[in-house]
């Protein structure tokens, strides 16, 4: 038997090895997949140090009227699938009402606060692979209109005061002369400079994956068939074979509902699926810095394997097969801006944001069993997270204080305790 068993090998699971092991503890991970090839694979590789506002339901009623119209490219639904995410999504309004939304931001900005930090010791053990994978240069969120541009300062310079996130504001001319690439239509941009960005974020989390292994975690590759309670500890069966710890926890991401609706805990988990797609680039066209198109609704960011464009938010079933609608049009979209070439992925990546109704994640015990725990429901956040995630559950379940105060991201607020 180990001291702990992790189901779920994303970077969530996988820094939460990482720090186990750092204490001592005797970690088994299991995934049917290869380490960090889900969700954690198919972001924009942004580290979002800014991110101190979670994504909100939109509340206004232009926005409104387009996702319901479908003429929407930040966020589409599936028609089908409205019955079963109703009740998620209504309180997911609910709680994005202005009252509840500030409440969220001063439980969230502490989360967020660890990000970096967290992430640079990791890469400092990990070696020098994973630091050639990061820039320091913060990233640009772009508006094709001056309002637009302005309204957003306005907030970057209530974060800047409330929680020093630092940034610029950059008008057309300065932006031209950092992405000299960009075509135009565009006013300028806010340039968020505390973030870190990465090249390859599914190659990161591989990274973070040798040095669990280095540190002596094993891996299992398979399906968990089951999790169950089994004397003083938990065991999972993996293709006939039991692996058991005296405790376990679940960071399986968007299949979490797969293991917790079996021991009882039922939440109101959705999620907001994703796609994304490389492309060439054109006329010698190149980007530095990521950039987010907000008033469109999509983000375009220089990877290893080329310019990755990524979607919005899909409202949809996991499971359900892909609709690609808003990569069409964020594509026609981002030629406005930039001369992308050639589409270099056979068919479009797609992957499921794991989410909850108030915005933030899921971190720590499982109320009802002992040595359960859980680390899910990141939502946009979950590459950025993770680390931070890893950190407060080796802690919680160690025995040590958390480093920061992790009683807003408990399960009970959704079980009534």
């Amino acid at each position: 038997m180990d001291d702990v068993i992790i189901l779920g090998a994303g970077i969530v699971g996988v820094a939460t090895g990482i720090y186990l092991l750092r204490r001592g503890r005797s970690v088994t991970l299991i995934d049917k997949n290869e380490p960090g090839r889900e969700t954690s694979f198919g972001n924009a590789g942004i580290i979002q140090r800014e991110g101190v506002r979670p994504h909100a339901f939109p509340r206004d009623l232009a926005m409104l009227m387009q996702v319901g119209l479908h003429l929407s490219t930040a966020a589409r639904y599936e028609p089908l699938a409205l019955p079963r995410l109703a009740p998620a999504l209504l309180r997911y309004w609910w709680e994005s009402s202005p009252e509840h939304y500030r409440k969220v931001v001063q439980s969230y900005a502490p989360l967020i606060g660890r990000s970096i930090m967290t992430h640079a010791d990791l890469m400092a053990q990990a070696g020098p692979e994973a630091e050639a994978l990061v820039q320091k240069s913060g990233w640009l969120l772009a508006f094709r209109s001056d309002a637009g541009l302005r309204r957003e300062a306005a907030k970057a310079q209530q974060d800047h005061d409330q929680f020093g996130i630092s940034h610029k504001v950059v008008e057309w001319p300065e932006l031209k002369a950092m992405e000299p690439s960009l075509k135009g239509g565009l006013a300028g941009a806010i340039h968020w400079t505390d973030p870190w960005t990465v090249s390859d974020p599914g190659a990161l989390v591989s990274e973070y994956f040798k040095l669990f292994q280095r540190l002596g975690g094993t891996f299992v590759s398979g399906a968990a068939g089951s999790l169950v309670q089994d004397g003083d500890g938990w065991t999972a069966e993996v293709g006939g074979a039991r692996h058991s710890g005296k405790q376990a926890v679940i960071a399986l991401g968007p299949w979490a509902p797969d293991v917790l609706d079996k021991l009882g805990y039922r939440l109101p988990l959705f999620v907001k699926r994703g796609y994304h797609m490389h492309y060439d680039a054109e006329h010698g066209a190149k980007l530095n810095h990521v950039l987010l198109d907000p008033e469109v609704g999509y983000a375009l960011a220089p990877m290893a394997r080329g310019i990755r464009l990524t979607t919005g938010a899909e409202f949809a079933m996991r499971d359900a097969p892909p609709t690609p609608v808003q990569l069409g049009r964020a594509e026609k979209a981002a030629h406005e801006l930039l001369d992308l070439g050639a589409r270099l992925d056979p068919q479009p990546w797609k992957g499921a944001r794991p989410c909850t109704p108030d915005m933030m994640p899921i971190i720590g015990k499982a109320p009802r069993h002992e040595g359960l725990f859980v680390g899910i429901g990141h939502a946009h956040h979950g590459f950025t997270l993770g680390p931070a995630t890893g950190e407060l559950l080796a802690q919680t379940m160690t025995g040590e204080a958390p480093v920061i105060d992790i009683k807003p991201f408990r399960m009970e607020r959704f079980l009534g305790g």
